[in-house]
């Protein structure tokens, strides 16, 4: 007998398999990977209502260097656009979407399309950075033009107007909405920019002197019935040596069970609505290995978990 997930609304799988973002070629077979892995069949195990809506289409990636401080961003719009229309079907019709990336400046259009939806039904947002990078690069700042560095900045208002007005509200979001986990990696110039924004960044040292537990405490904390919980998840967020297939891996990421204490901590609170899946790059993987244990990890943000006492006896602990 399948476990049941009340929880949980139906679920929708919406590909975007786009490079276009990054800086290595390969992130657009991610959909697929995940697909491979077994995303969907997992989550049905699970007792949820999966639905497959398939890959968006977008424009291809014409590799070409940056211009003006940005690479391909009319075709990084149009993606974005498709991106926040599919999610802002699938949250109106009330069912969940999960977002499998592409590049992380595919968030651009899901979480406007989340922050939108939250607007509309007057909803508190919280979103959920799971990432080795704050991705709070500017044009003026960034070192390589890569829009998958930024996602973070236009969503917050700093960015080329195409992509802060997105989806008309400016910004989308406020740096208070945002919990970042994981970061060690920031560019000199984002580092005084992240600071002067306010972000709210649990960065790896903090996890190392606090503990991931303590970390996720403070980041969840004061959600209620009334917020929206999205979680934005770069597959570099986790460490290379378990998660080889990224396009830029960091050492000195969370380790399996540490990833994992994330995601069962996420799925207590019950209020996560919407998913991004990023960055995997099945190019720089072995045998789908990063795939399946991304799979691994998004089942457990939808209530897989090793806890054995119950809930009373475990926080005695």
């Amino acid at each position: 007998m399948n476990p049941s997930s009340p929880r949980f609304p139906p679920v929708s799988l919406i590909g975007a398999p786009t490079d276009i973002g990054a800086g290595h070629r390969g992130a657009s077979m991610g959909p697929e990977a995940l697909r491979v892995a077994g995303l969907g069949e997992a989550l049905a195990a699970r007792g949820l209502s999966v639905h497959d809506r398939g890959n968006l289409r977008g424009p291809f990636n014409p590799w070409q260097p940056a211009h003006d401080g940005y690479r391909h961003l009319e075709q990084v719009v149009e993606w974005n656009v498709a991106v926040m229309h599919a999610v802002e079907a699938e949250l109106n019709a009330g069912r969940l979407p999960i977002m499998l990336g592409g590049d992380h400046c595919l968030a651009i259009g899901s979480i406007t399309a989340v922050a939108n939806f939250c607007r509309a039904k007057g909803k508190k947002l919280r979103i959920v950075w799971l990432d080795a990078h704050a991705d709070f690069n500017t044009s003026e700042i960034t070192p390589s033009g890569n829009v998958h560095g930024m996602p973070v900045a236009c969503l917050c208002g700093f960015g080329p107007r195409p992509l802060t007005h997105l989806g008309g509200s400016i910004p989308a979001i406020t740096p208070s909405q945002i919990r970042q986990i994981g970061i060690r990696s920031v560019d000199e110039g984002e580092r005084a920019l992240v600071h002067e924004a306010g972000l709210d960044i649990y960065d790896m040292r903090y996890i190392d002197e606090l503990g991931i537990k303590r970390a996720m405490e403070q980041a969840l904390a004061g959600l209620d019935d009334d917020t929206h919980l999205h979680v934005s998840f770069d597959v570099d967020f986790l460490d290379p040596s378990i998660a080889p297939g990224v396009g830029t891996t960091v050492e000195g990421g969370p380790n399996y069970r540490e990833a994992q204490l994330v995601m069962e901590m996420i799925a207590d609170t019950g209020r996560m609505a919407s998913l991004d899946i990023v960055e995997l790059n099945p190019a720089f993987d072995h045998c789908n290995r990063t795939a399946r244990l991304a799979v691994d990890l998004v089942e457990s943000l939808f209530g897989k978990s090793t806890l054995m006492r119950g809930p009373q006896e475990s926080n005695a602990r």
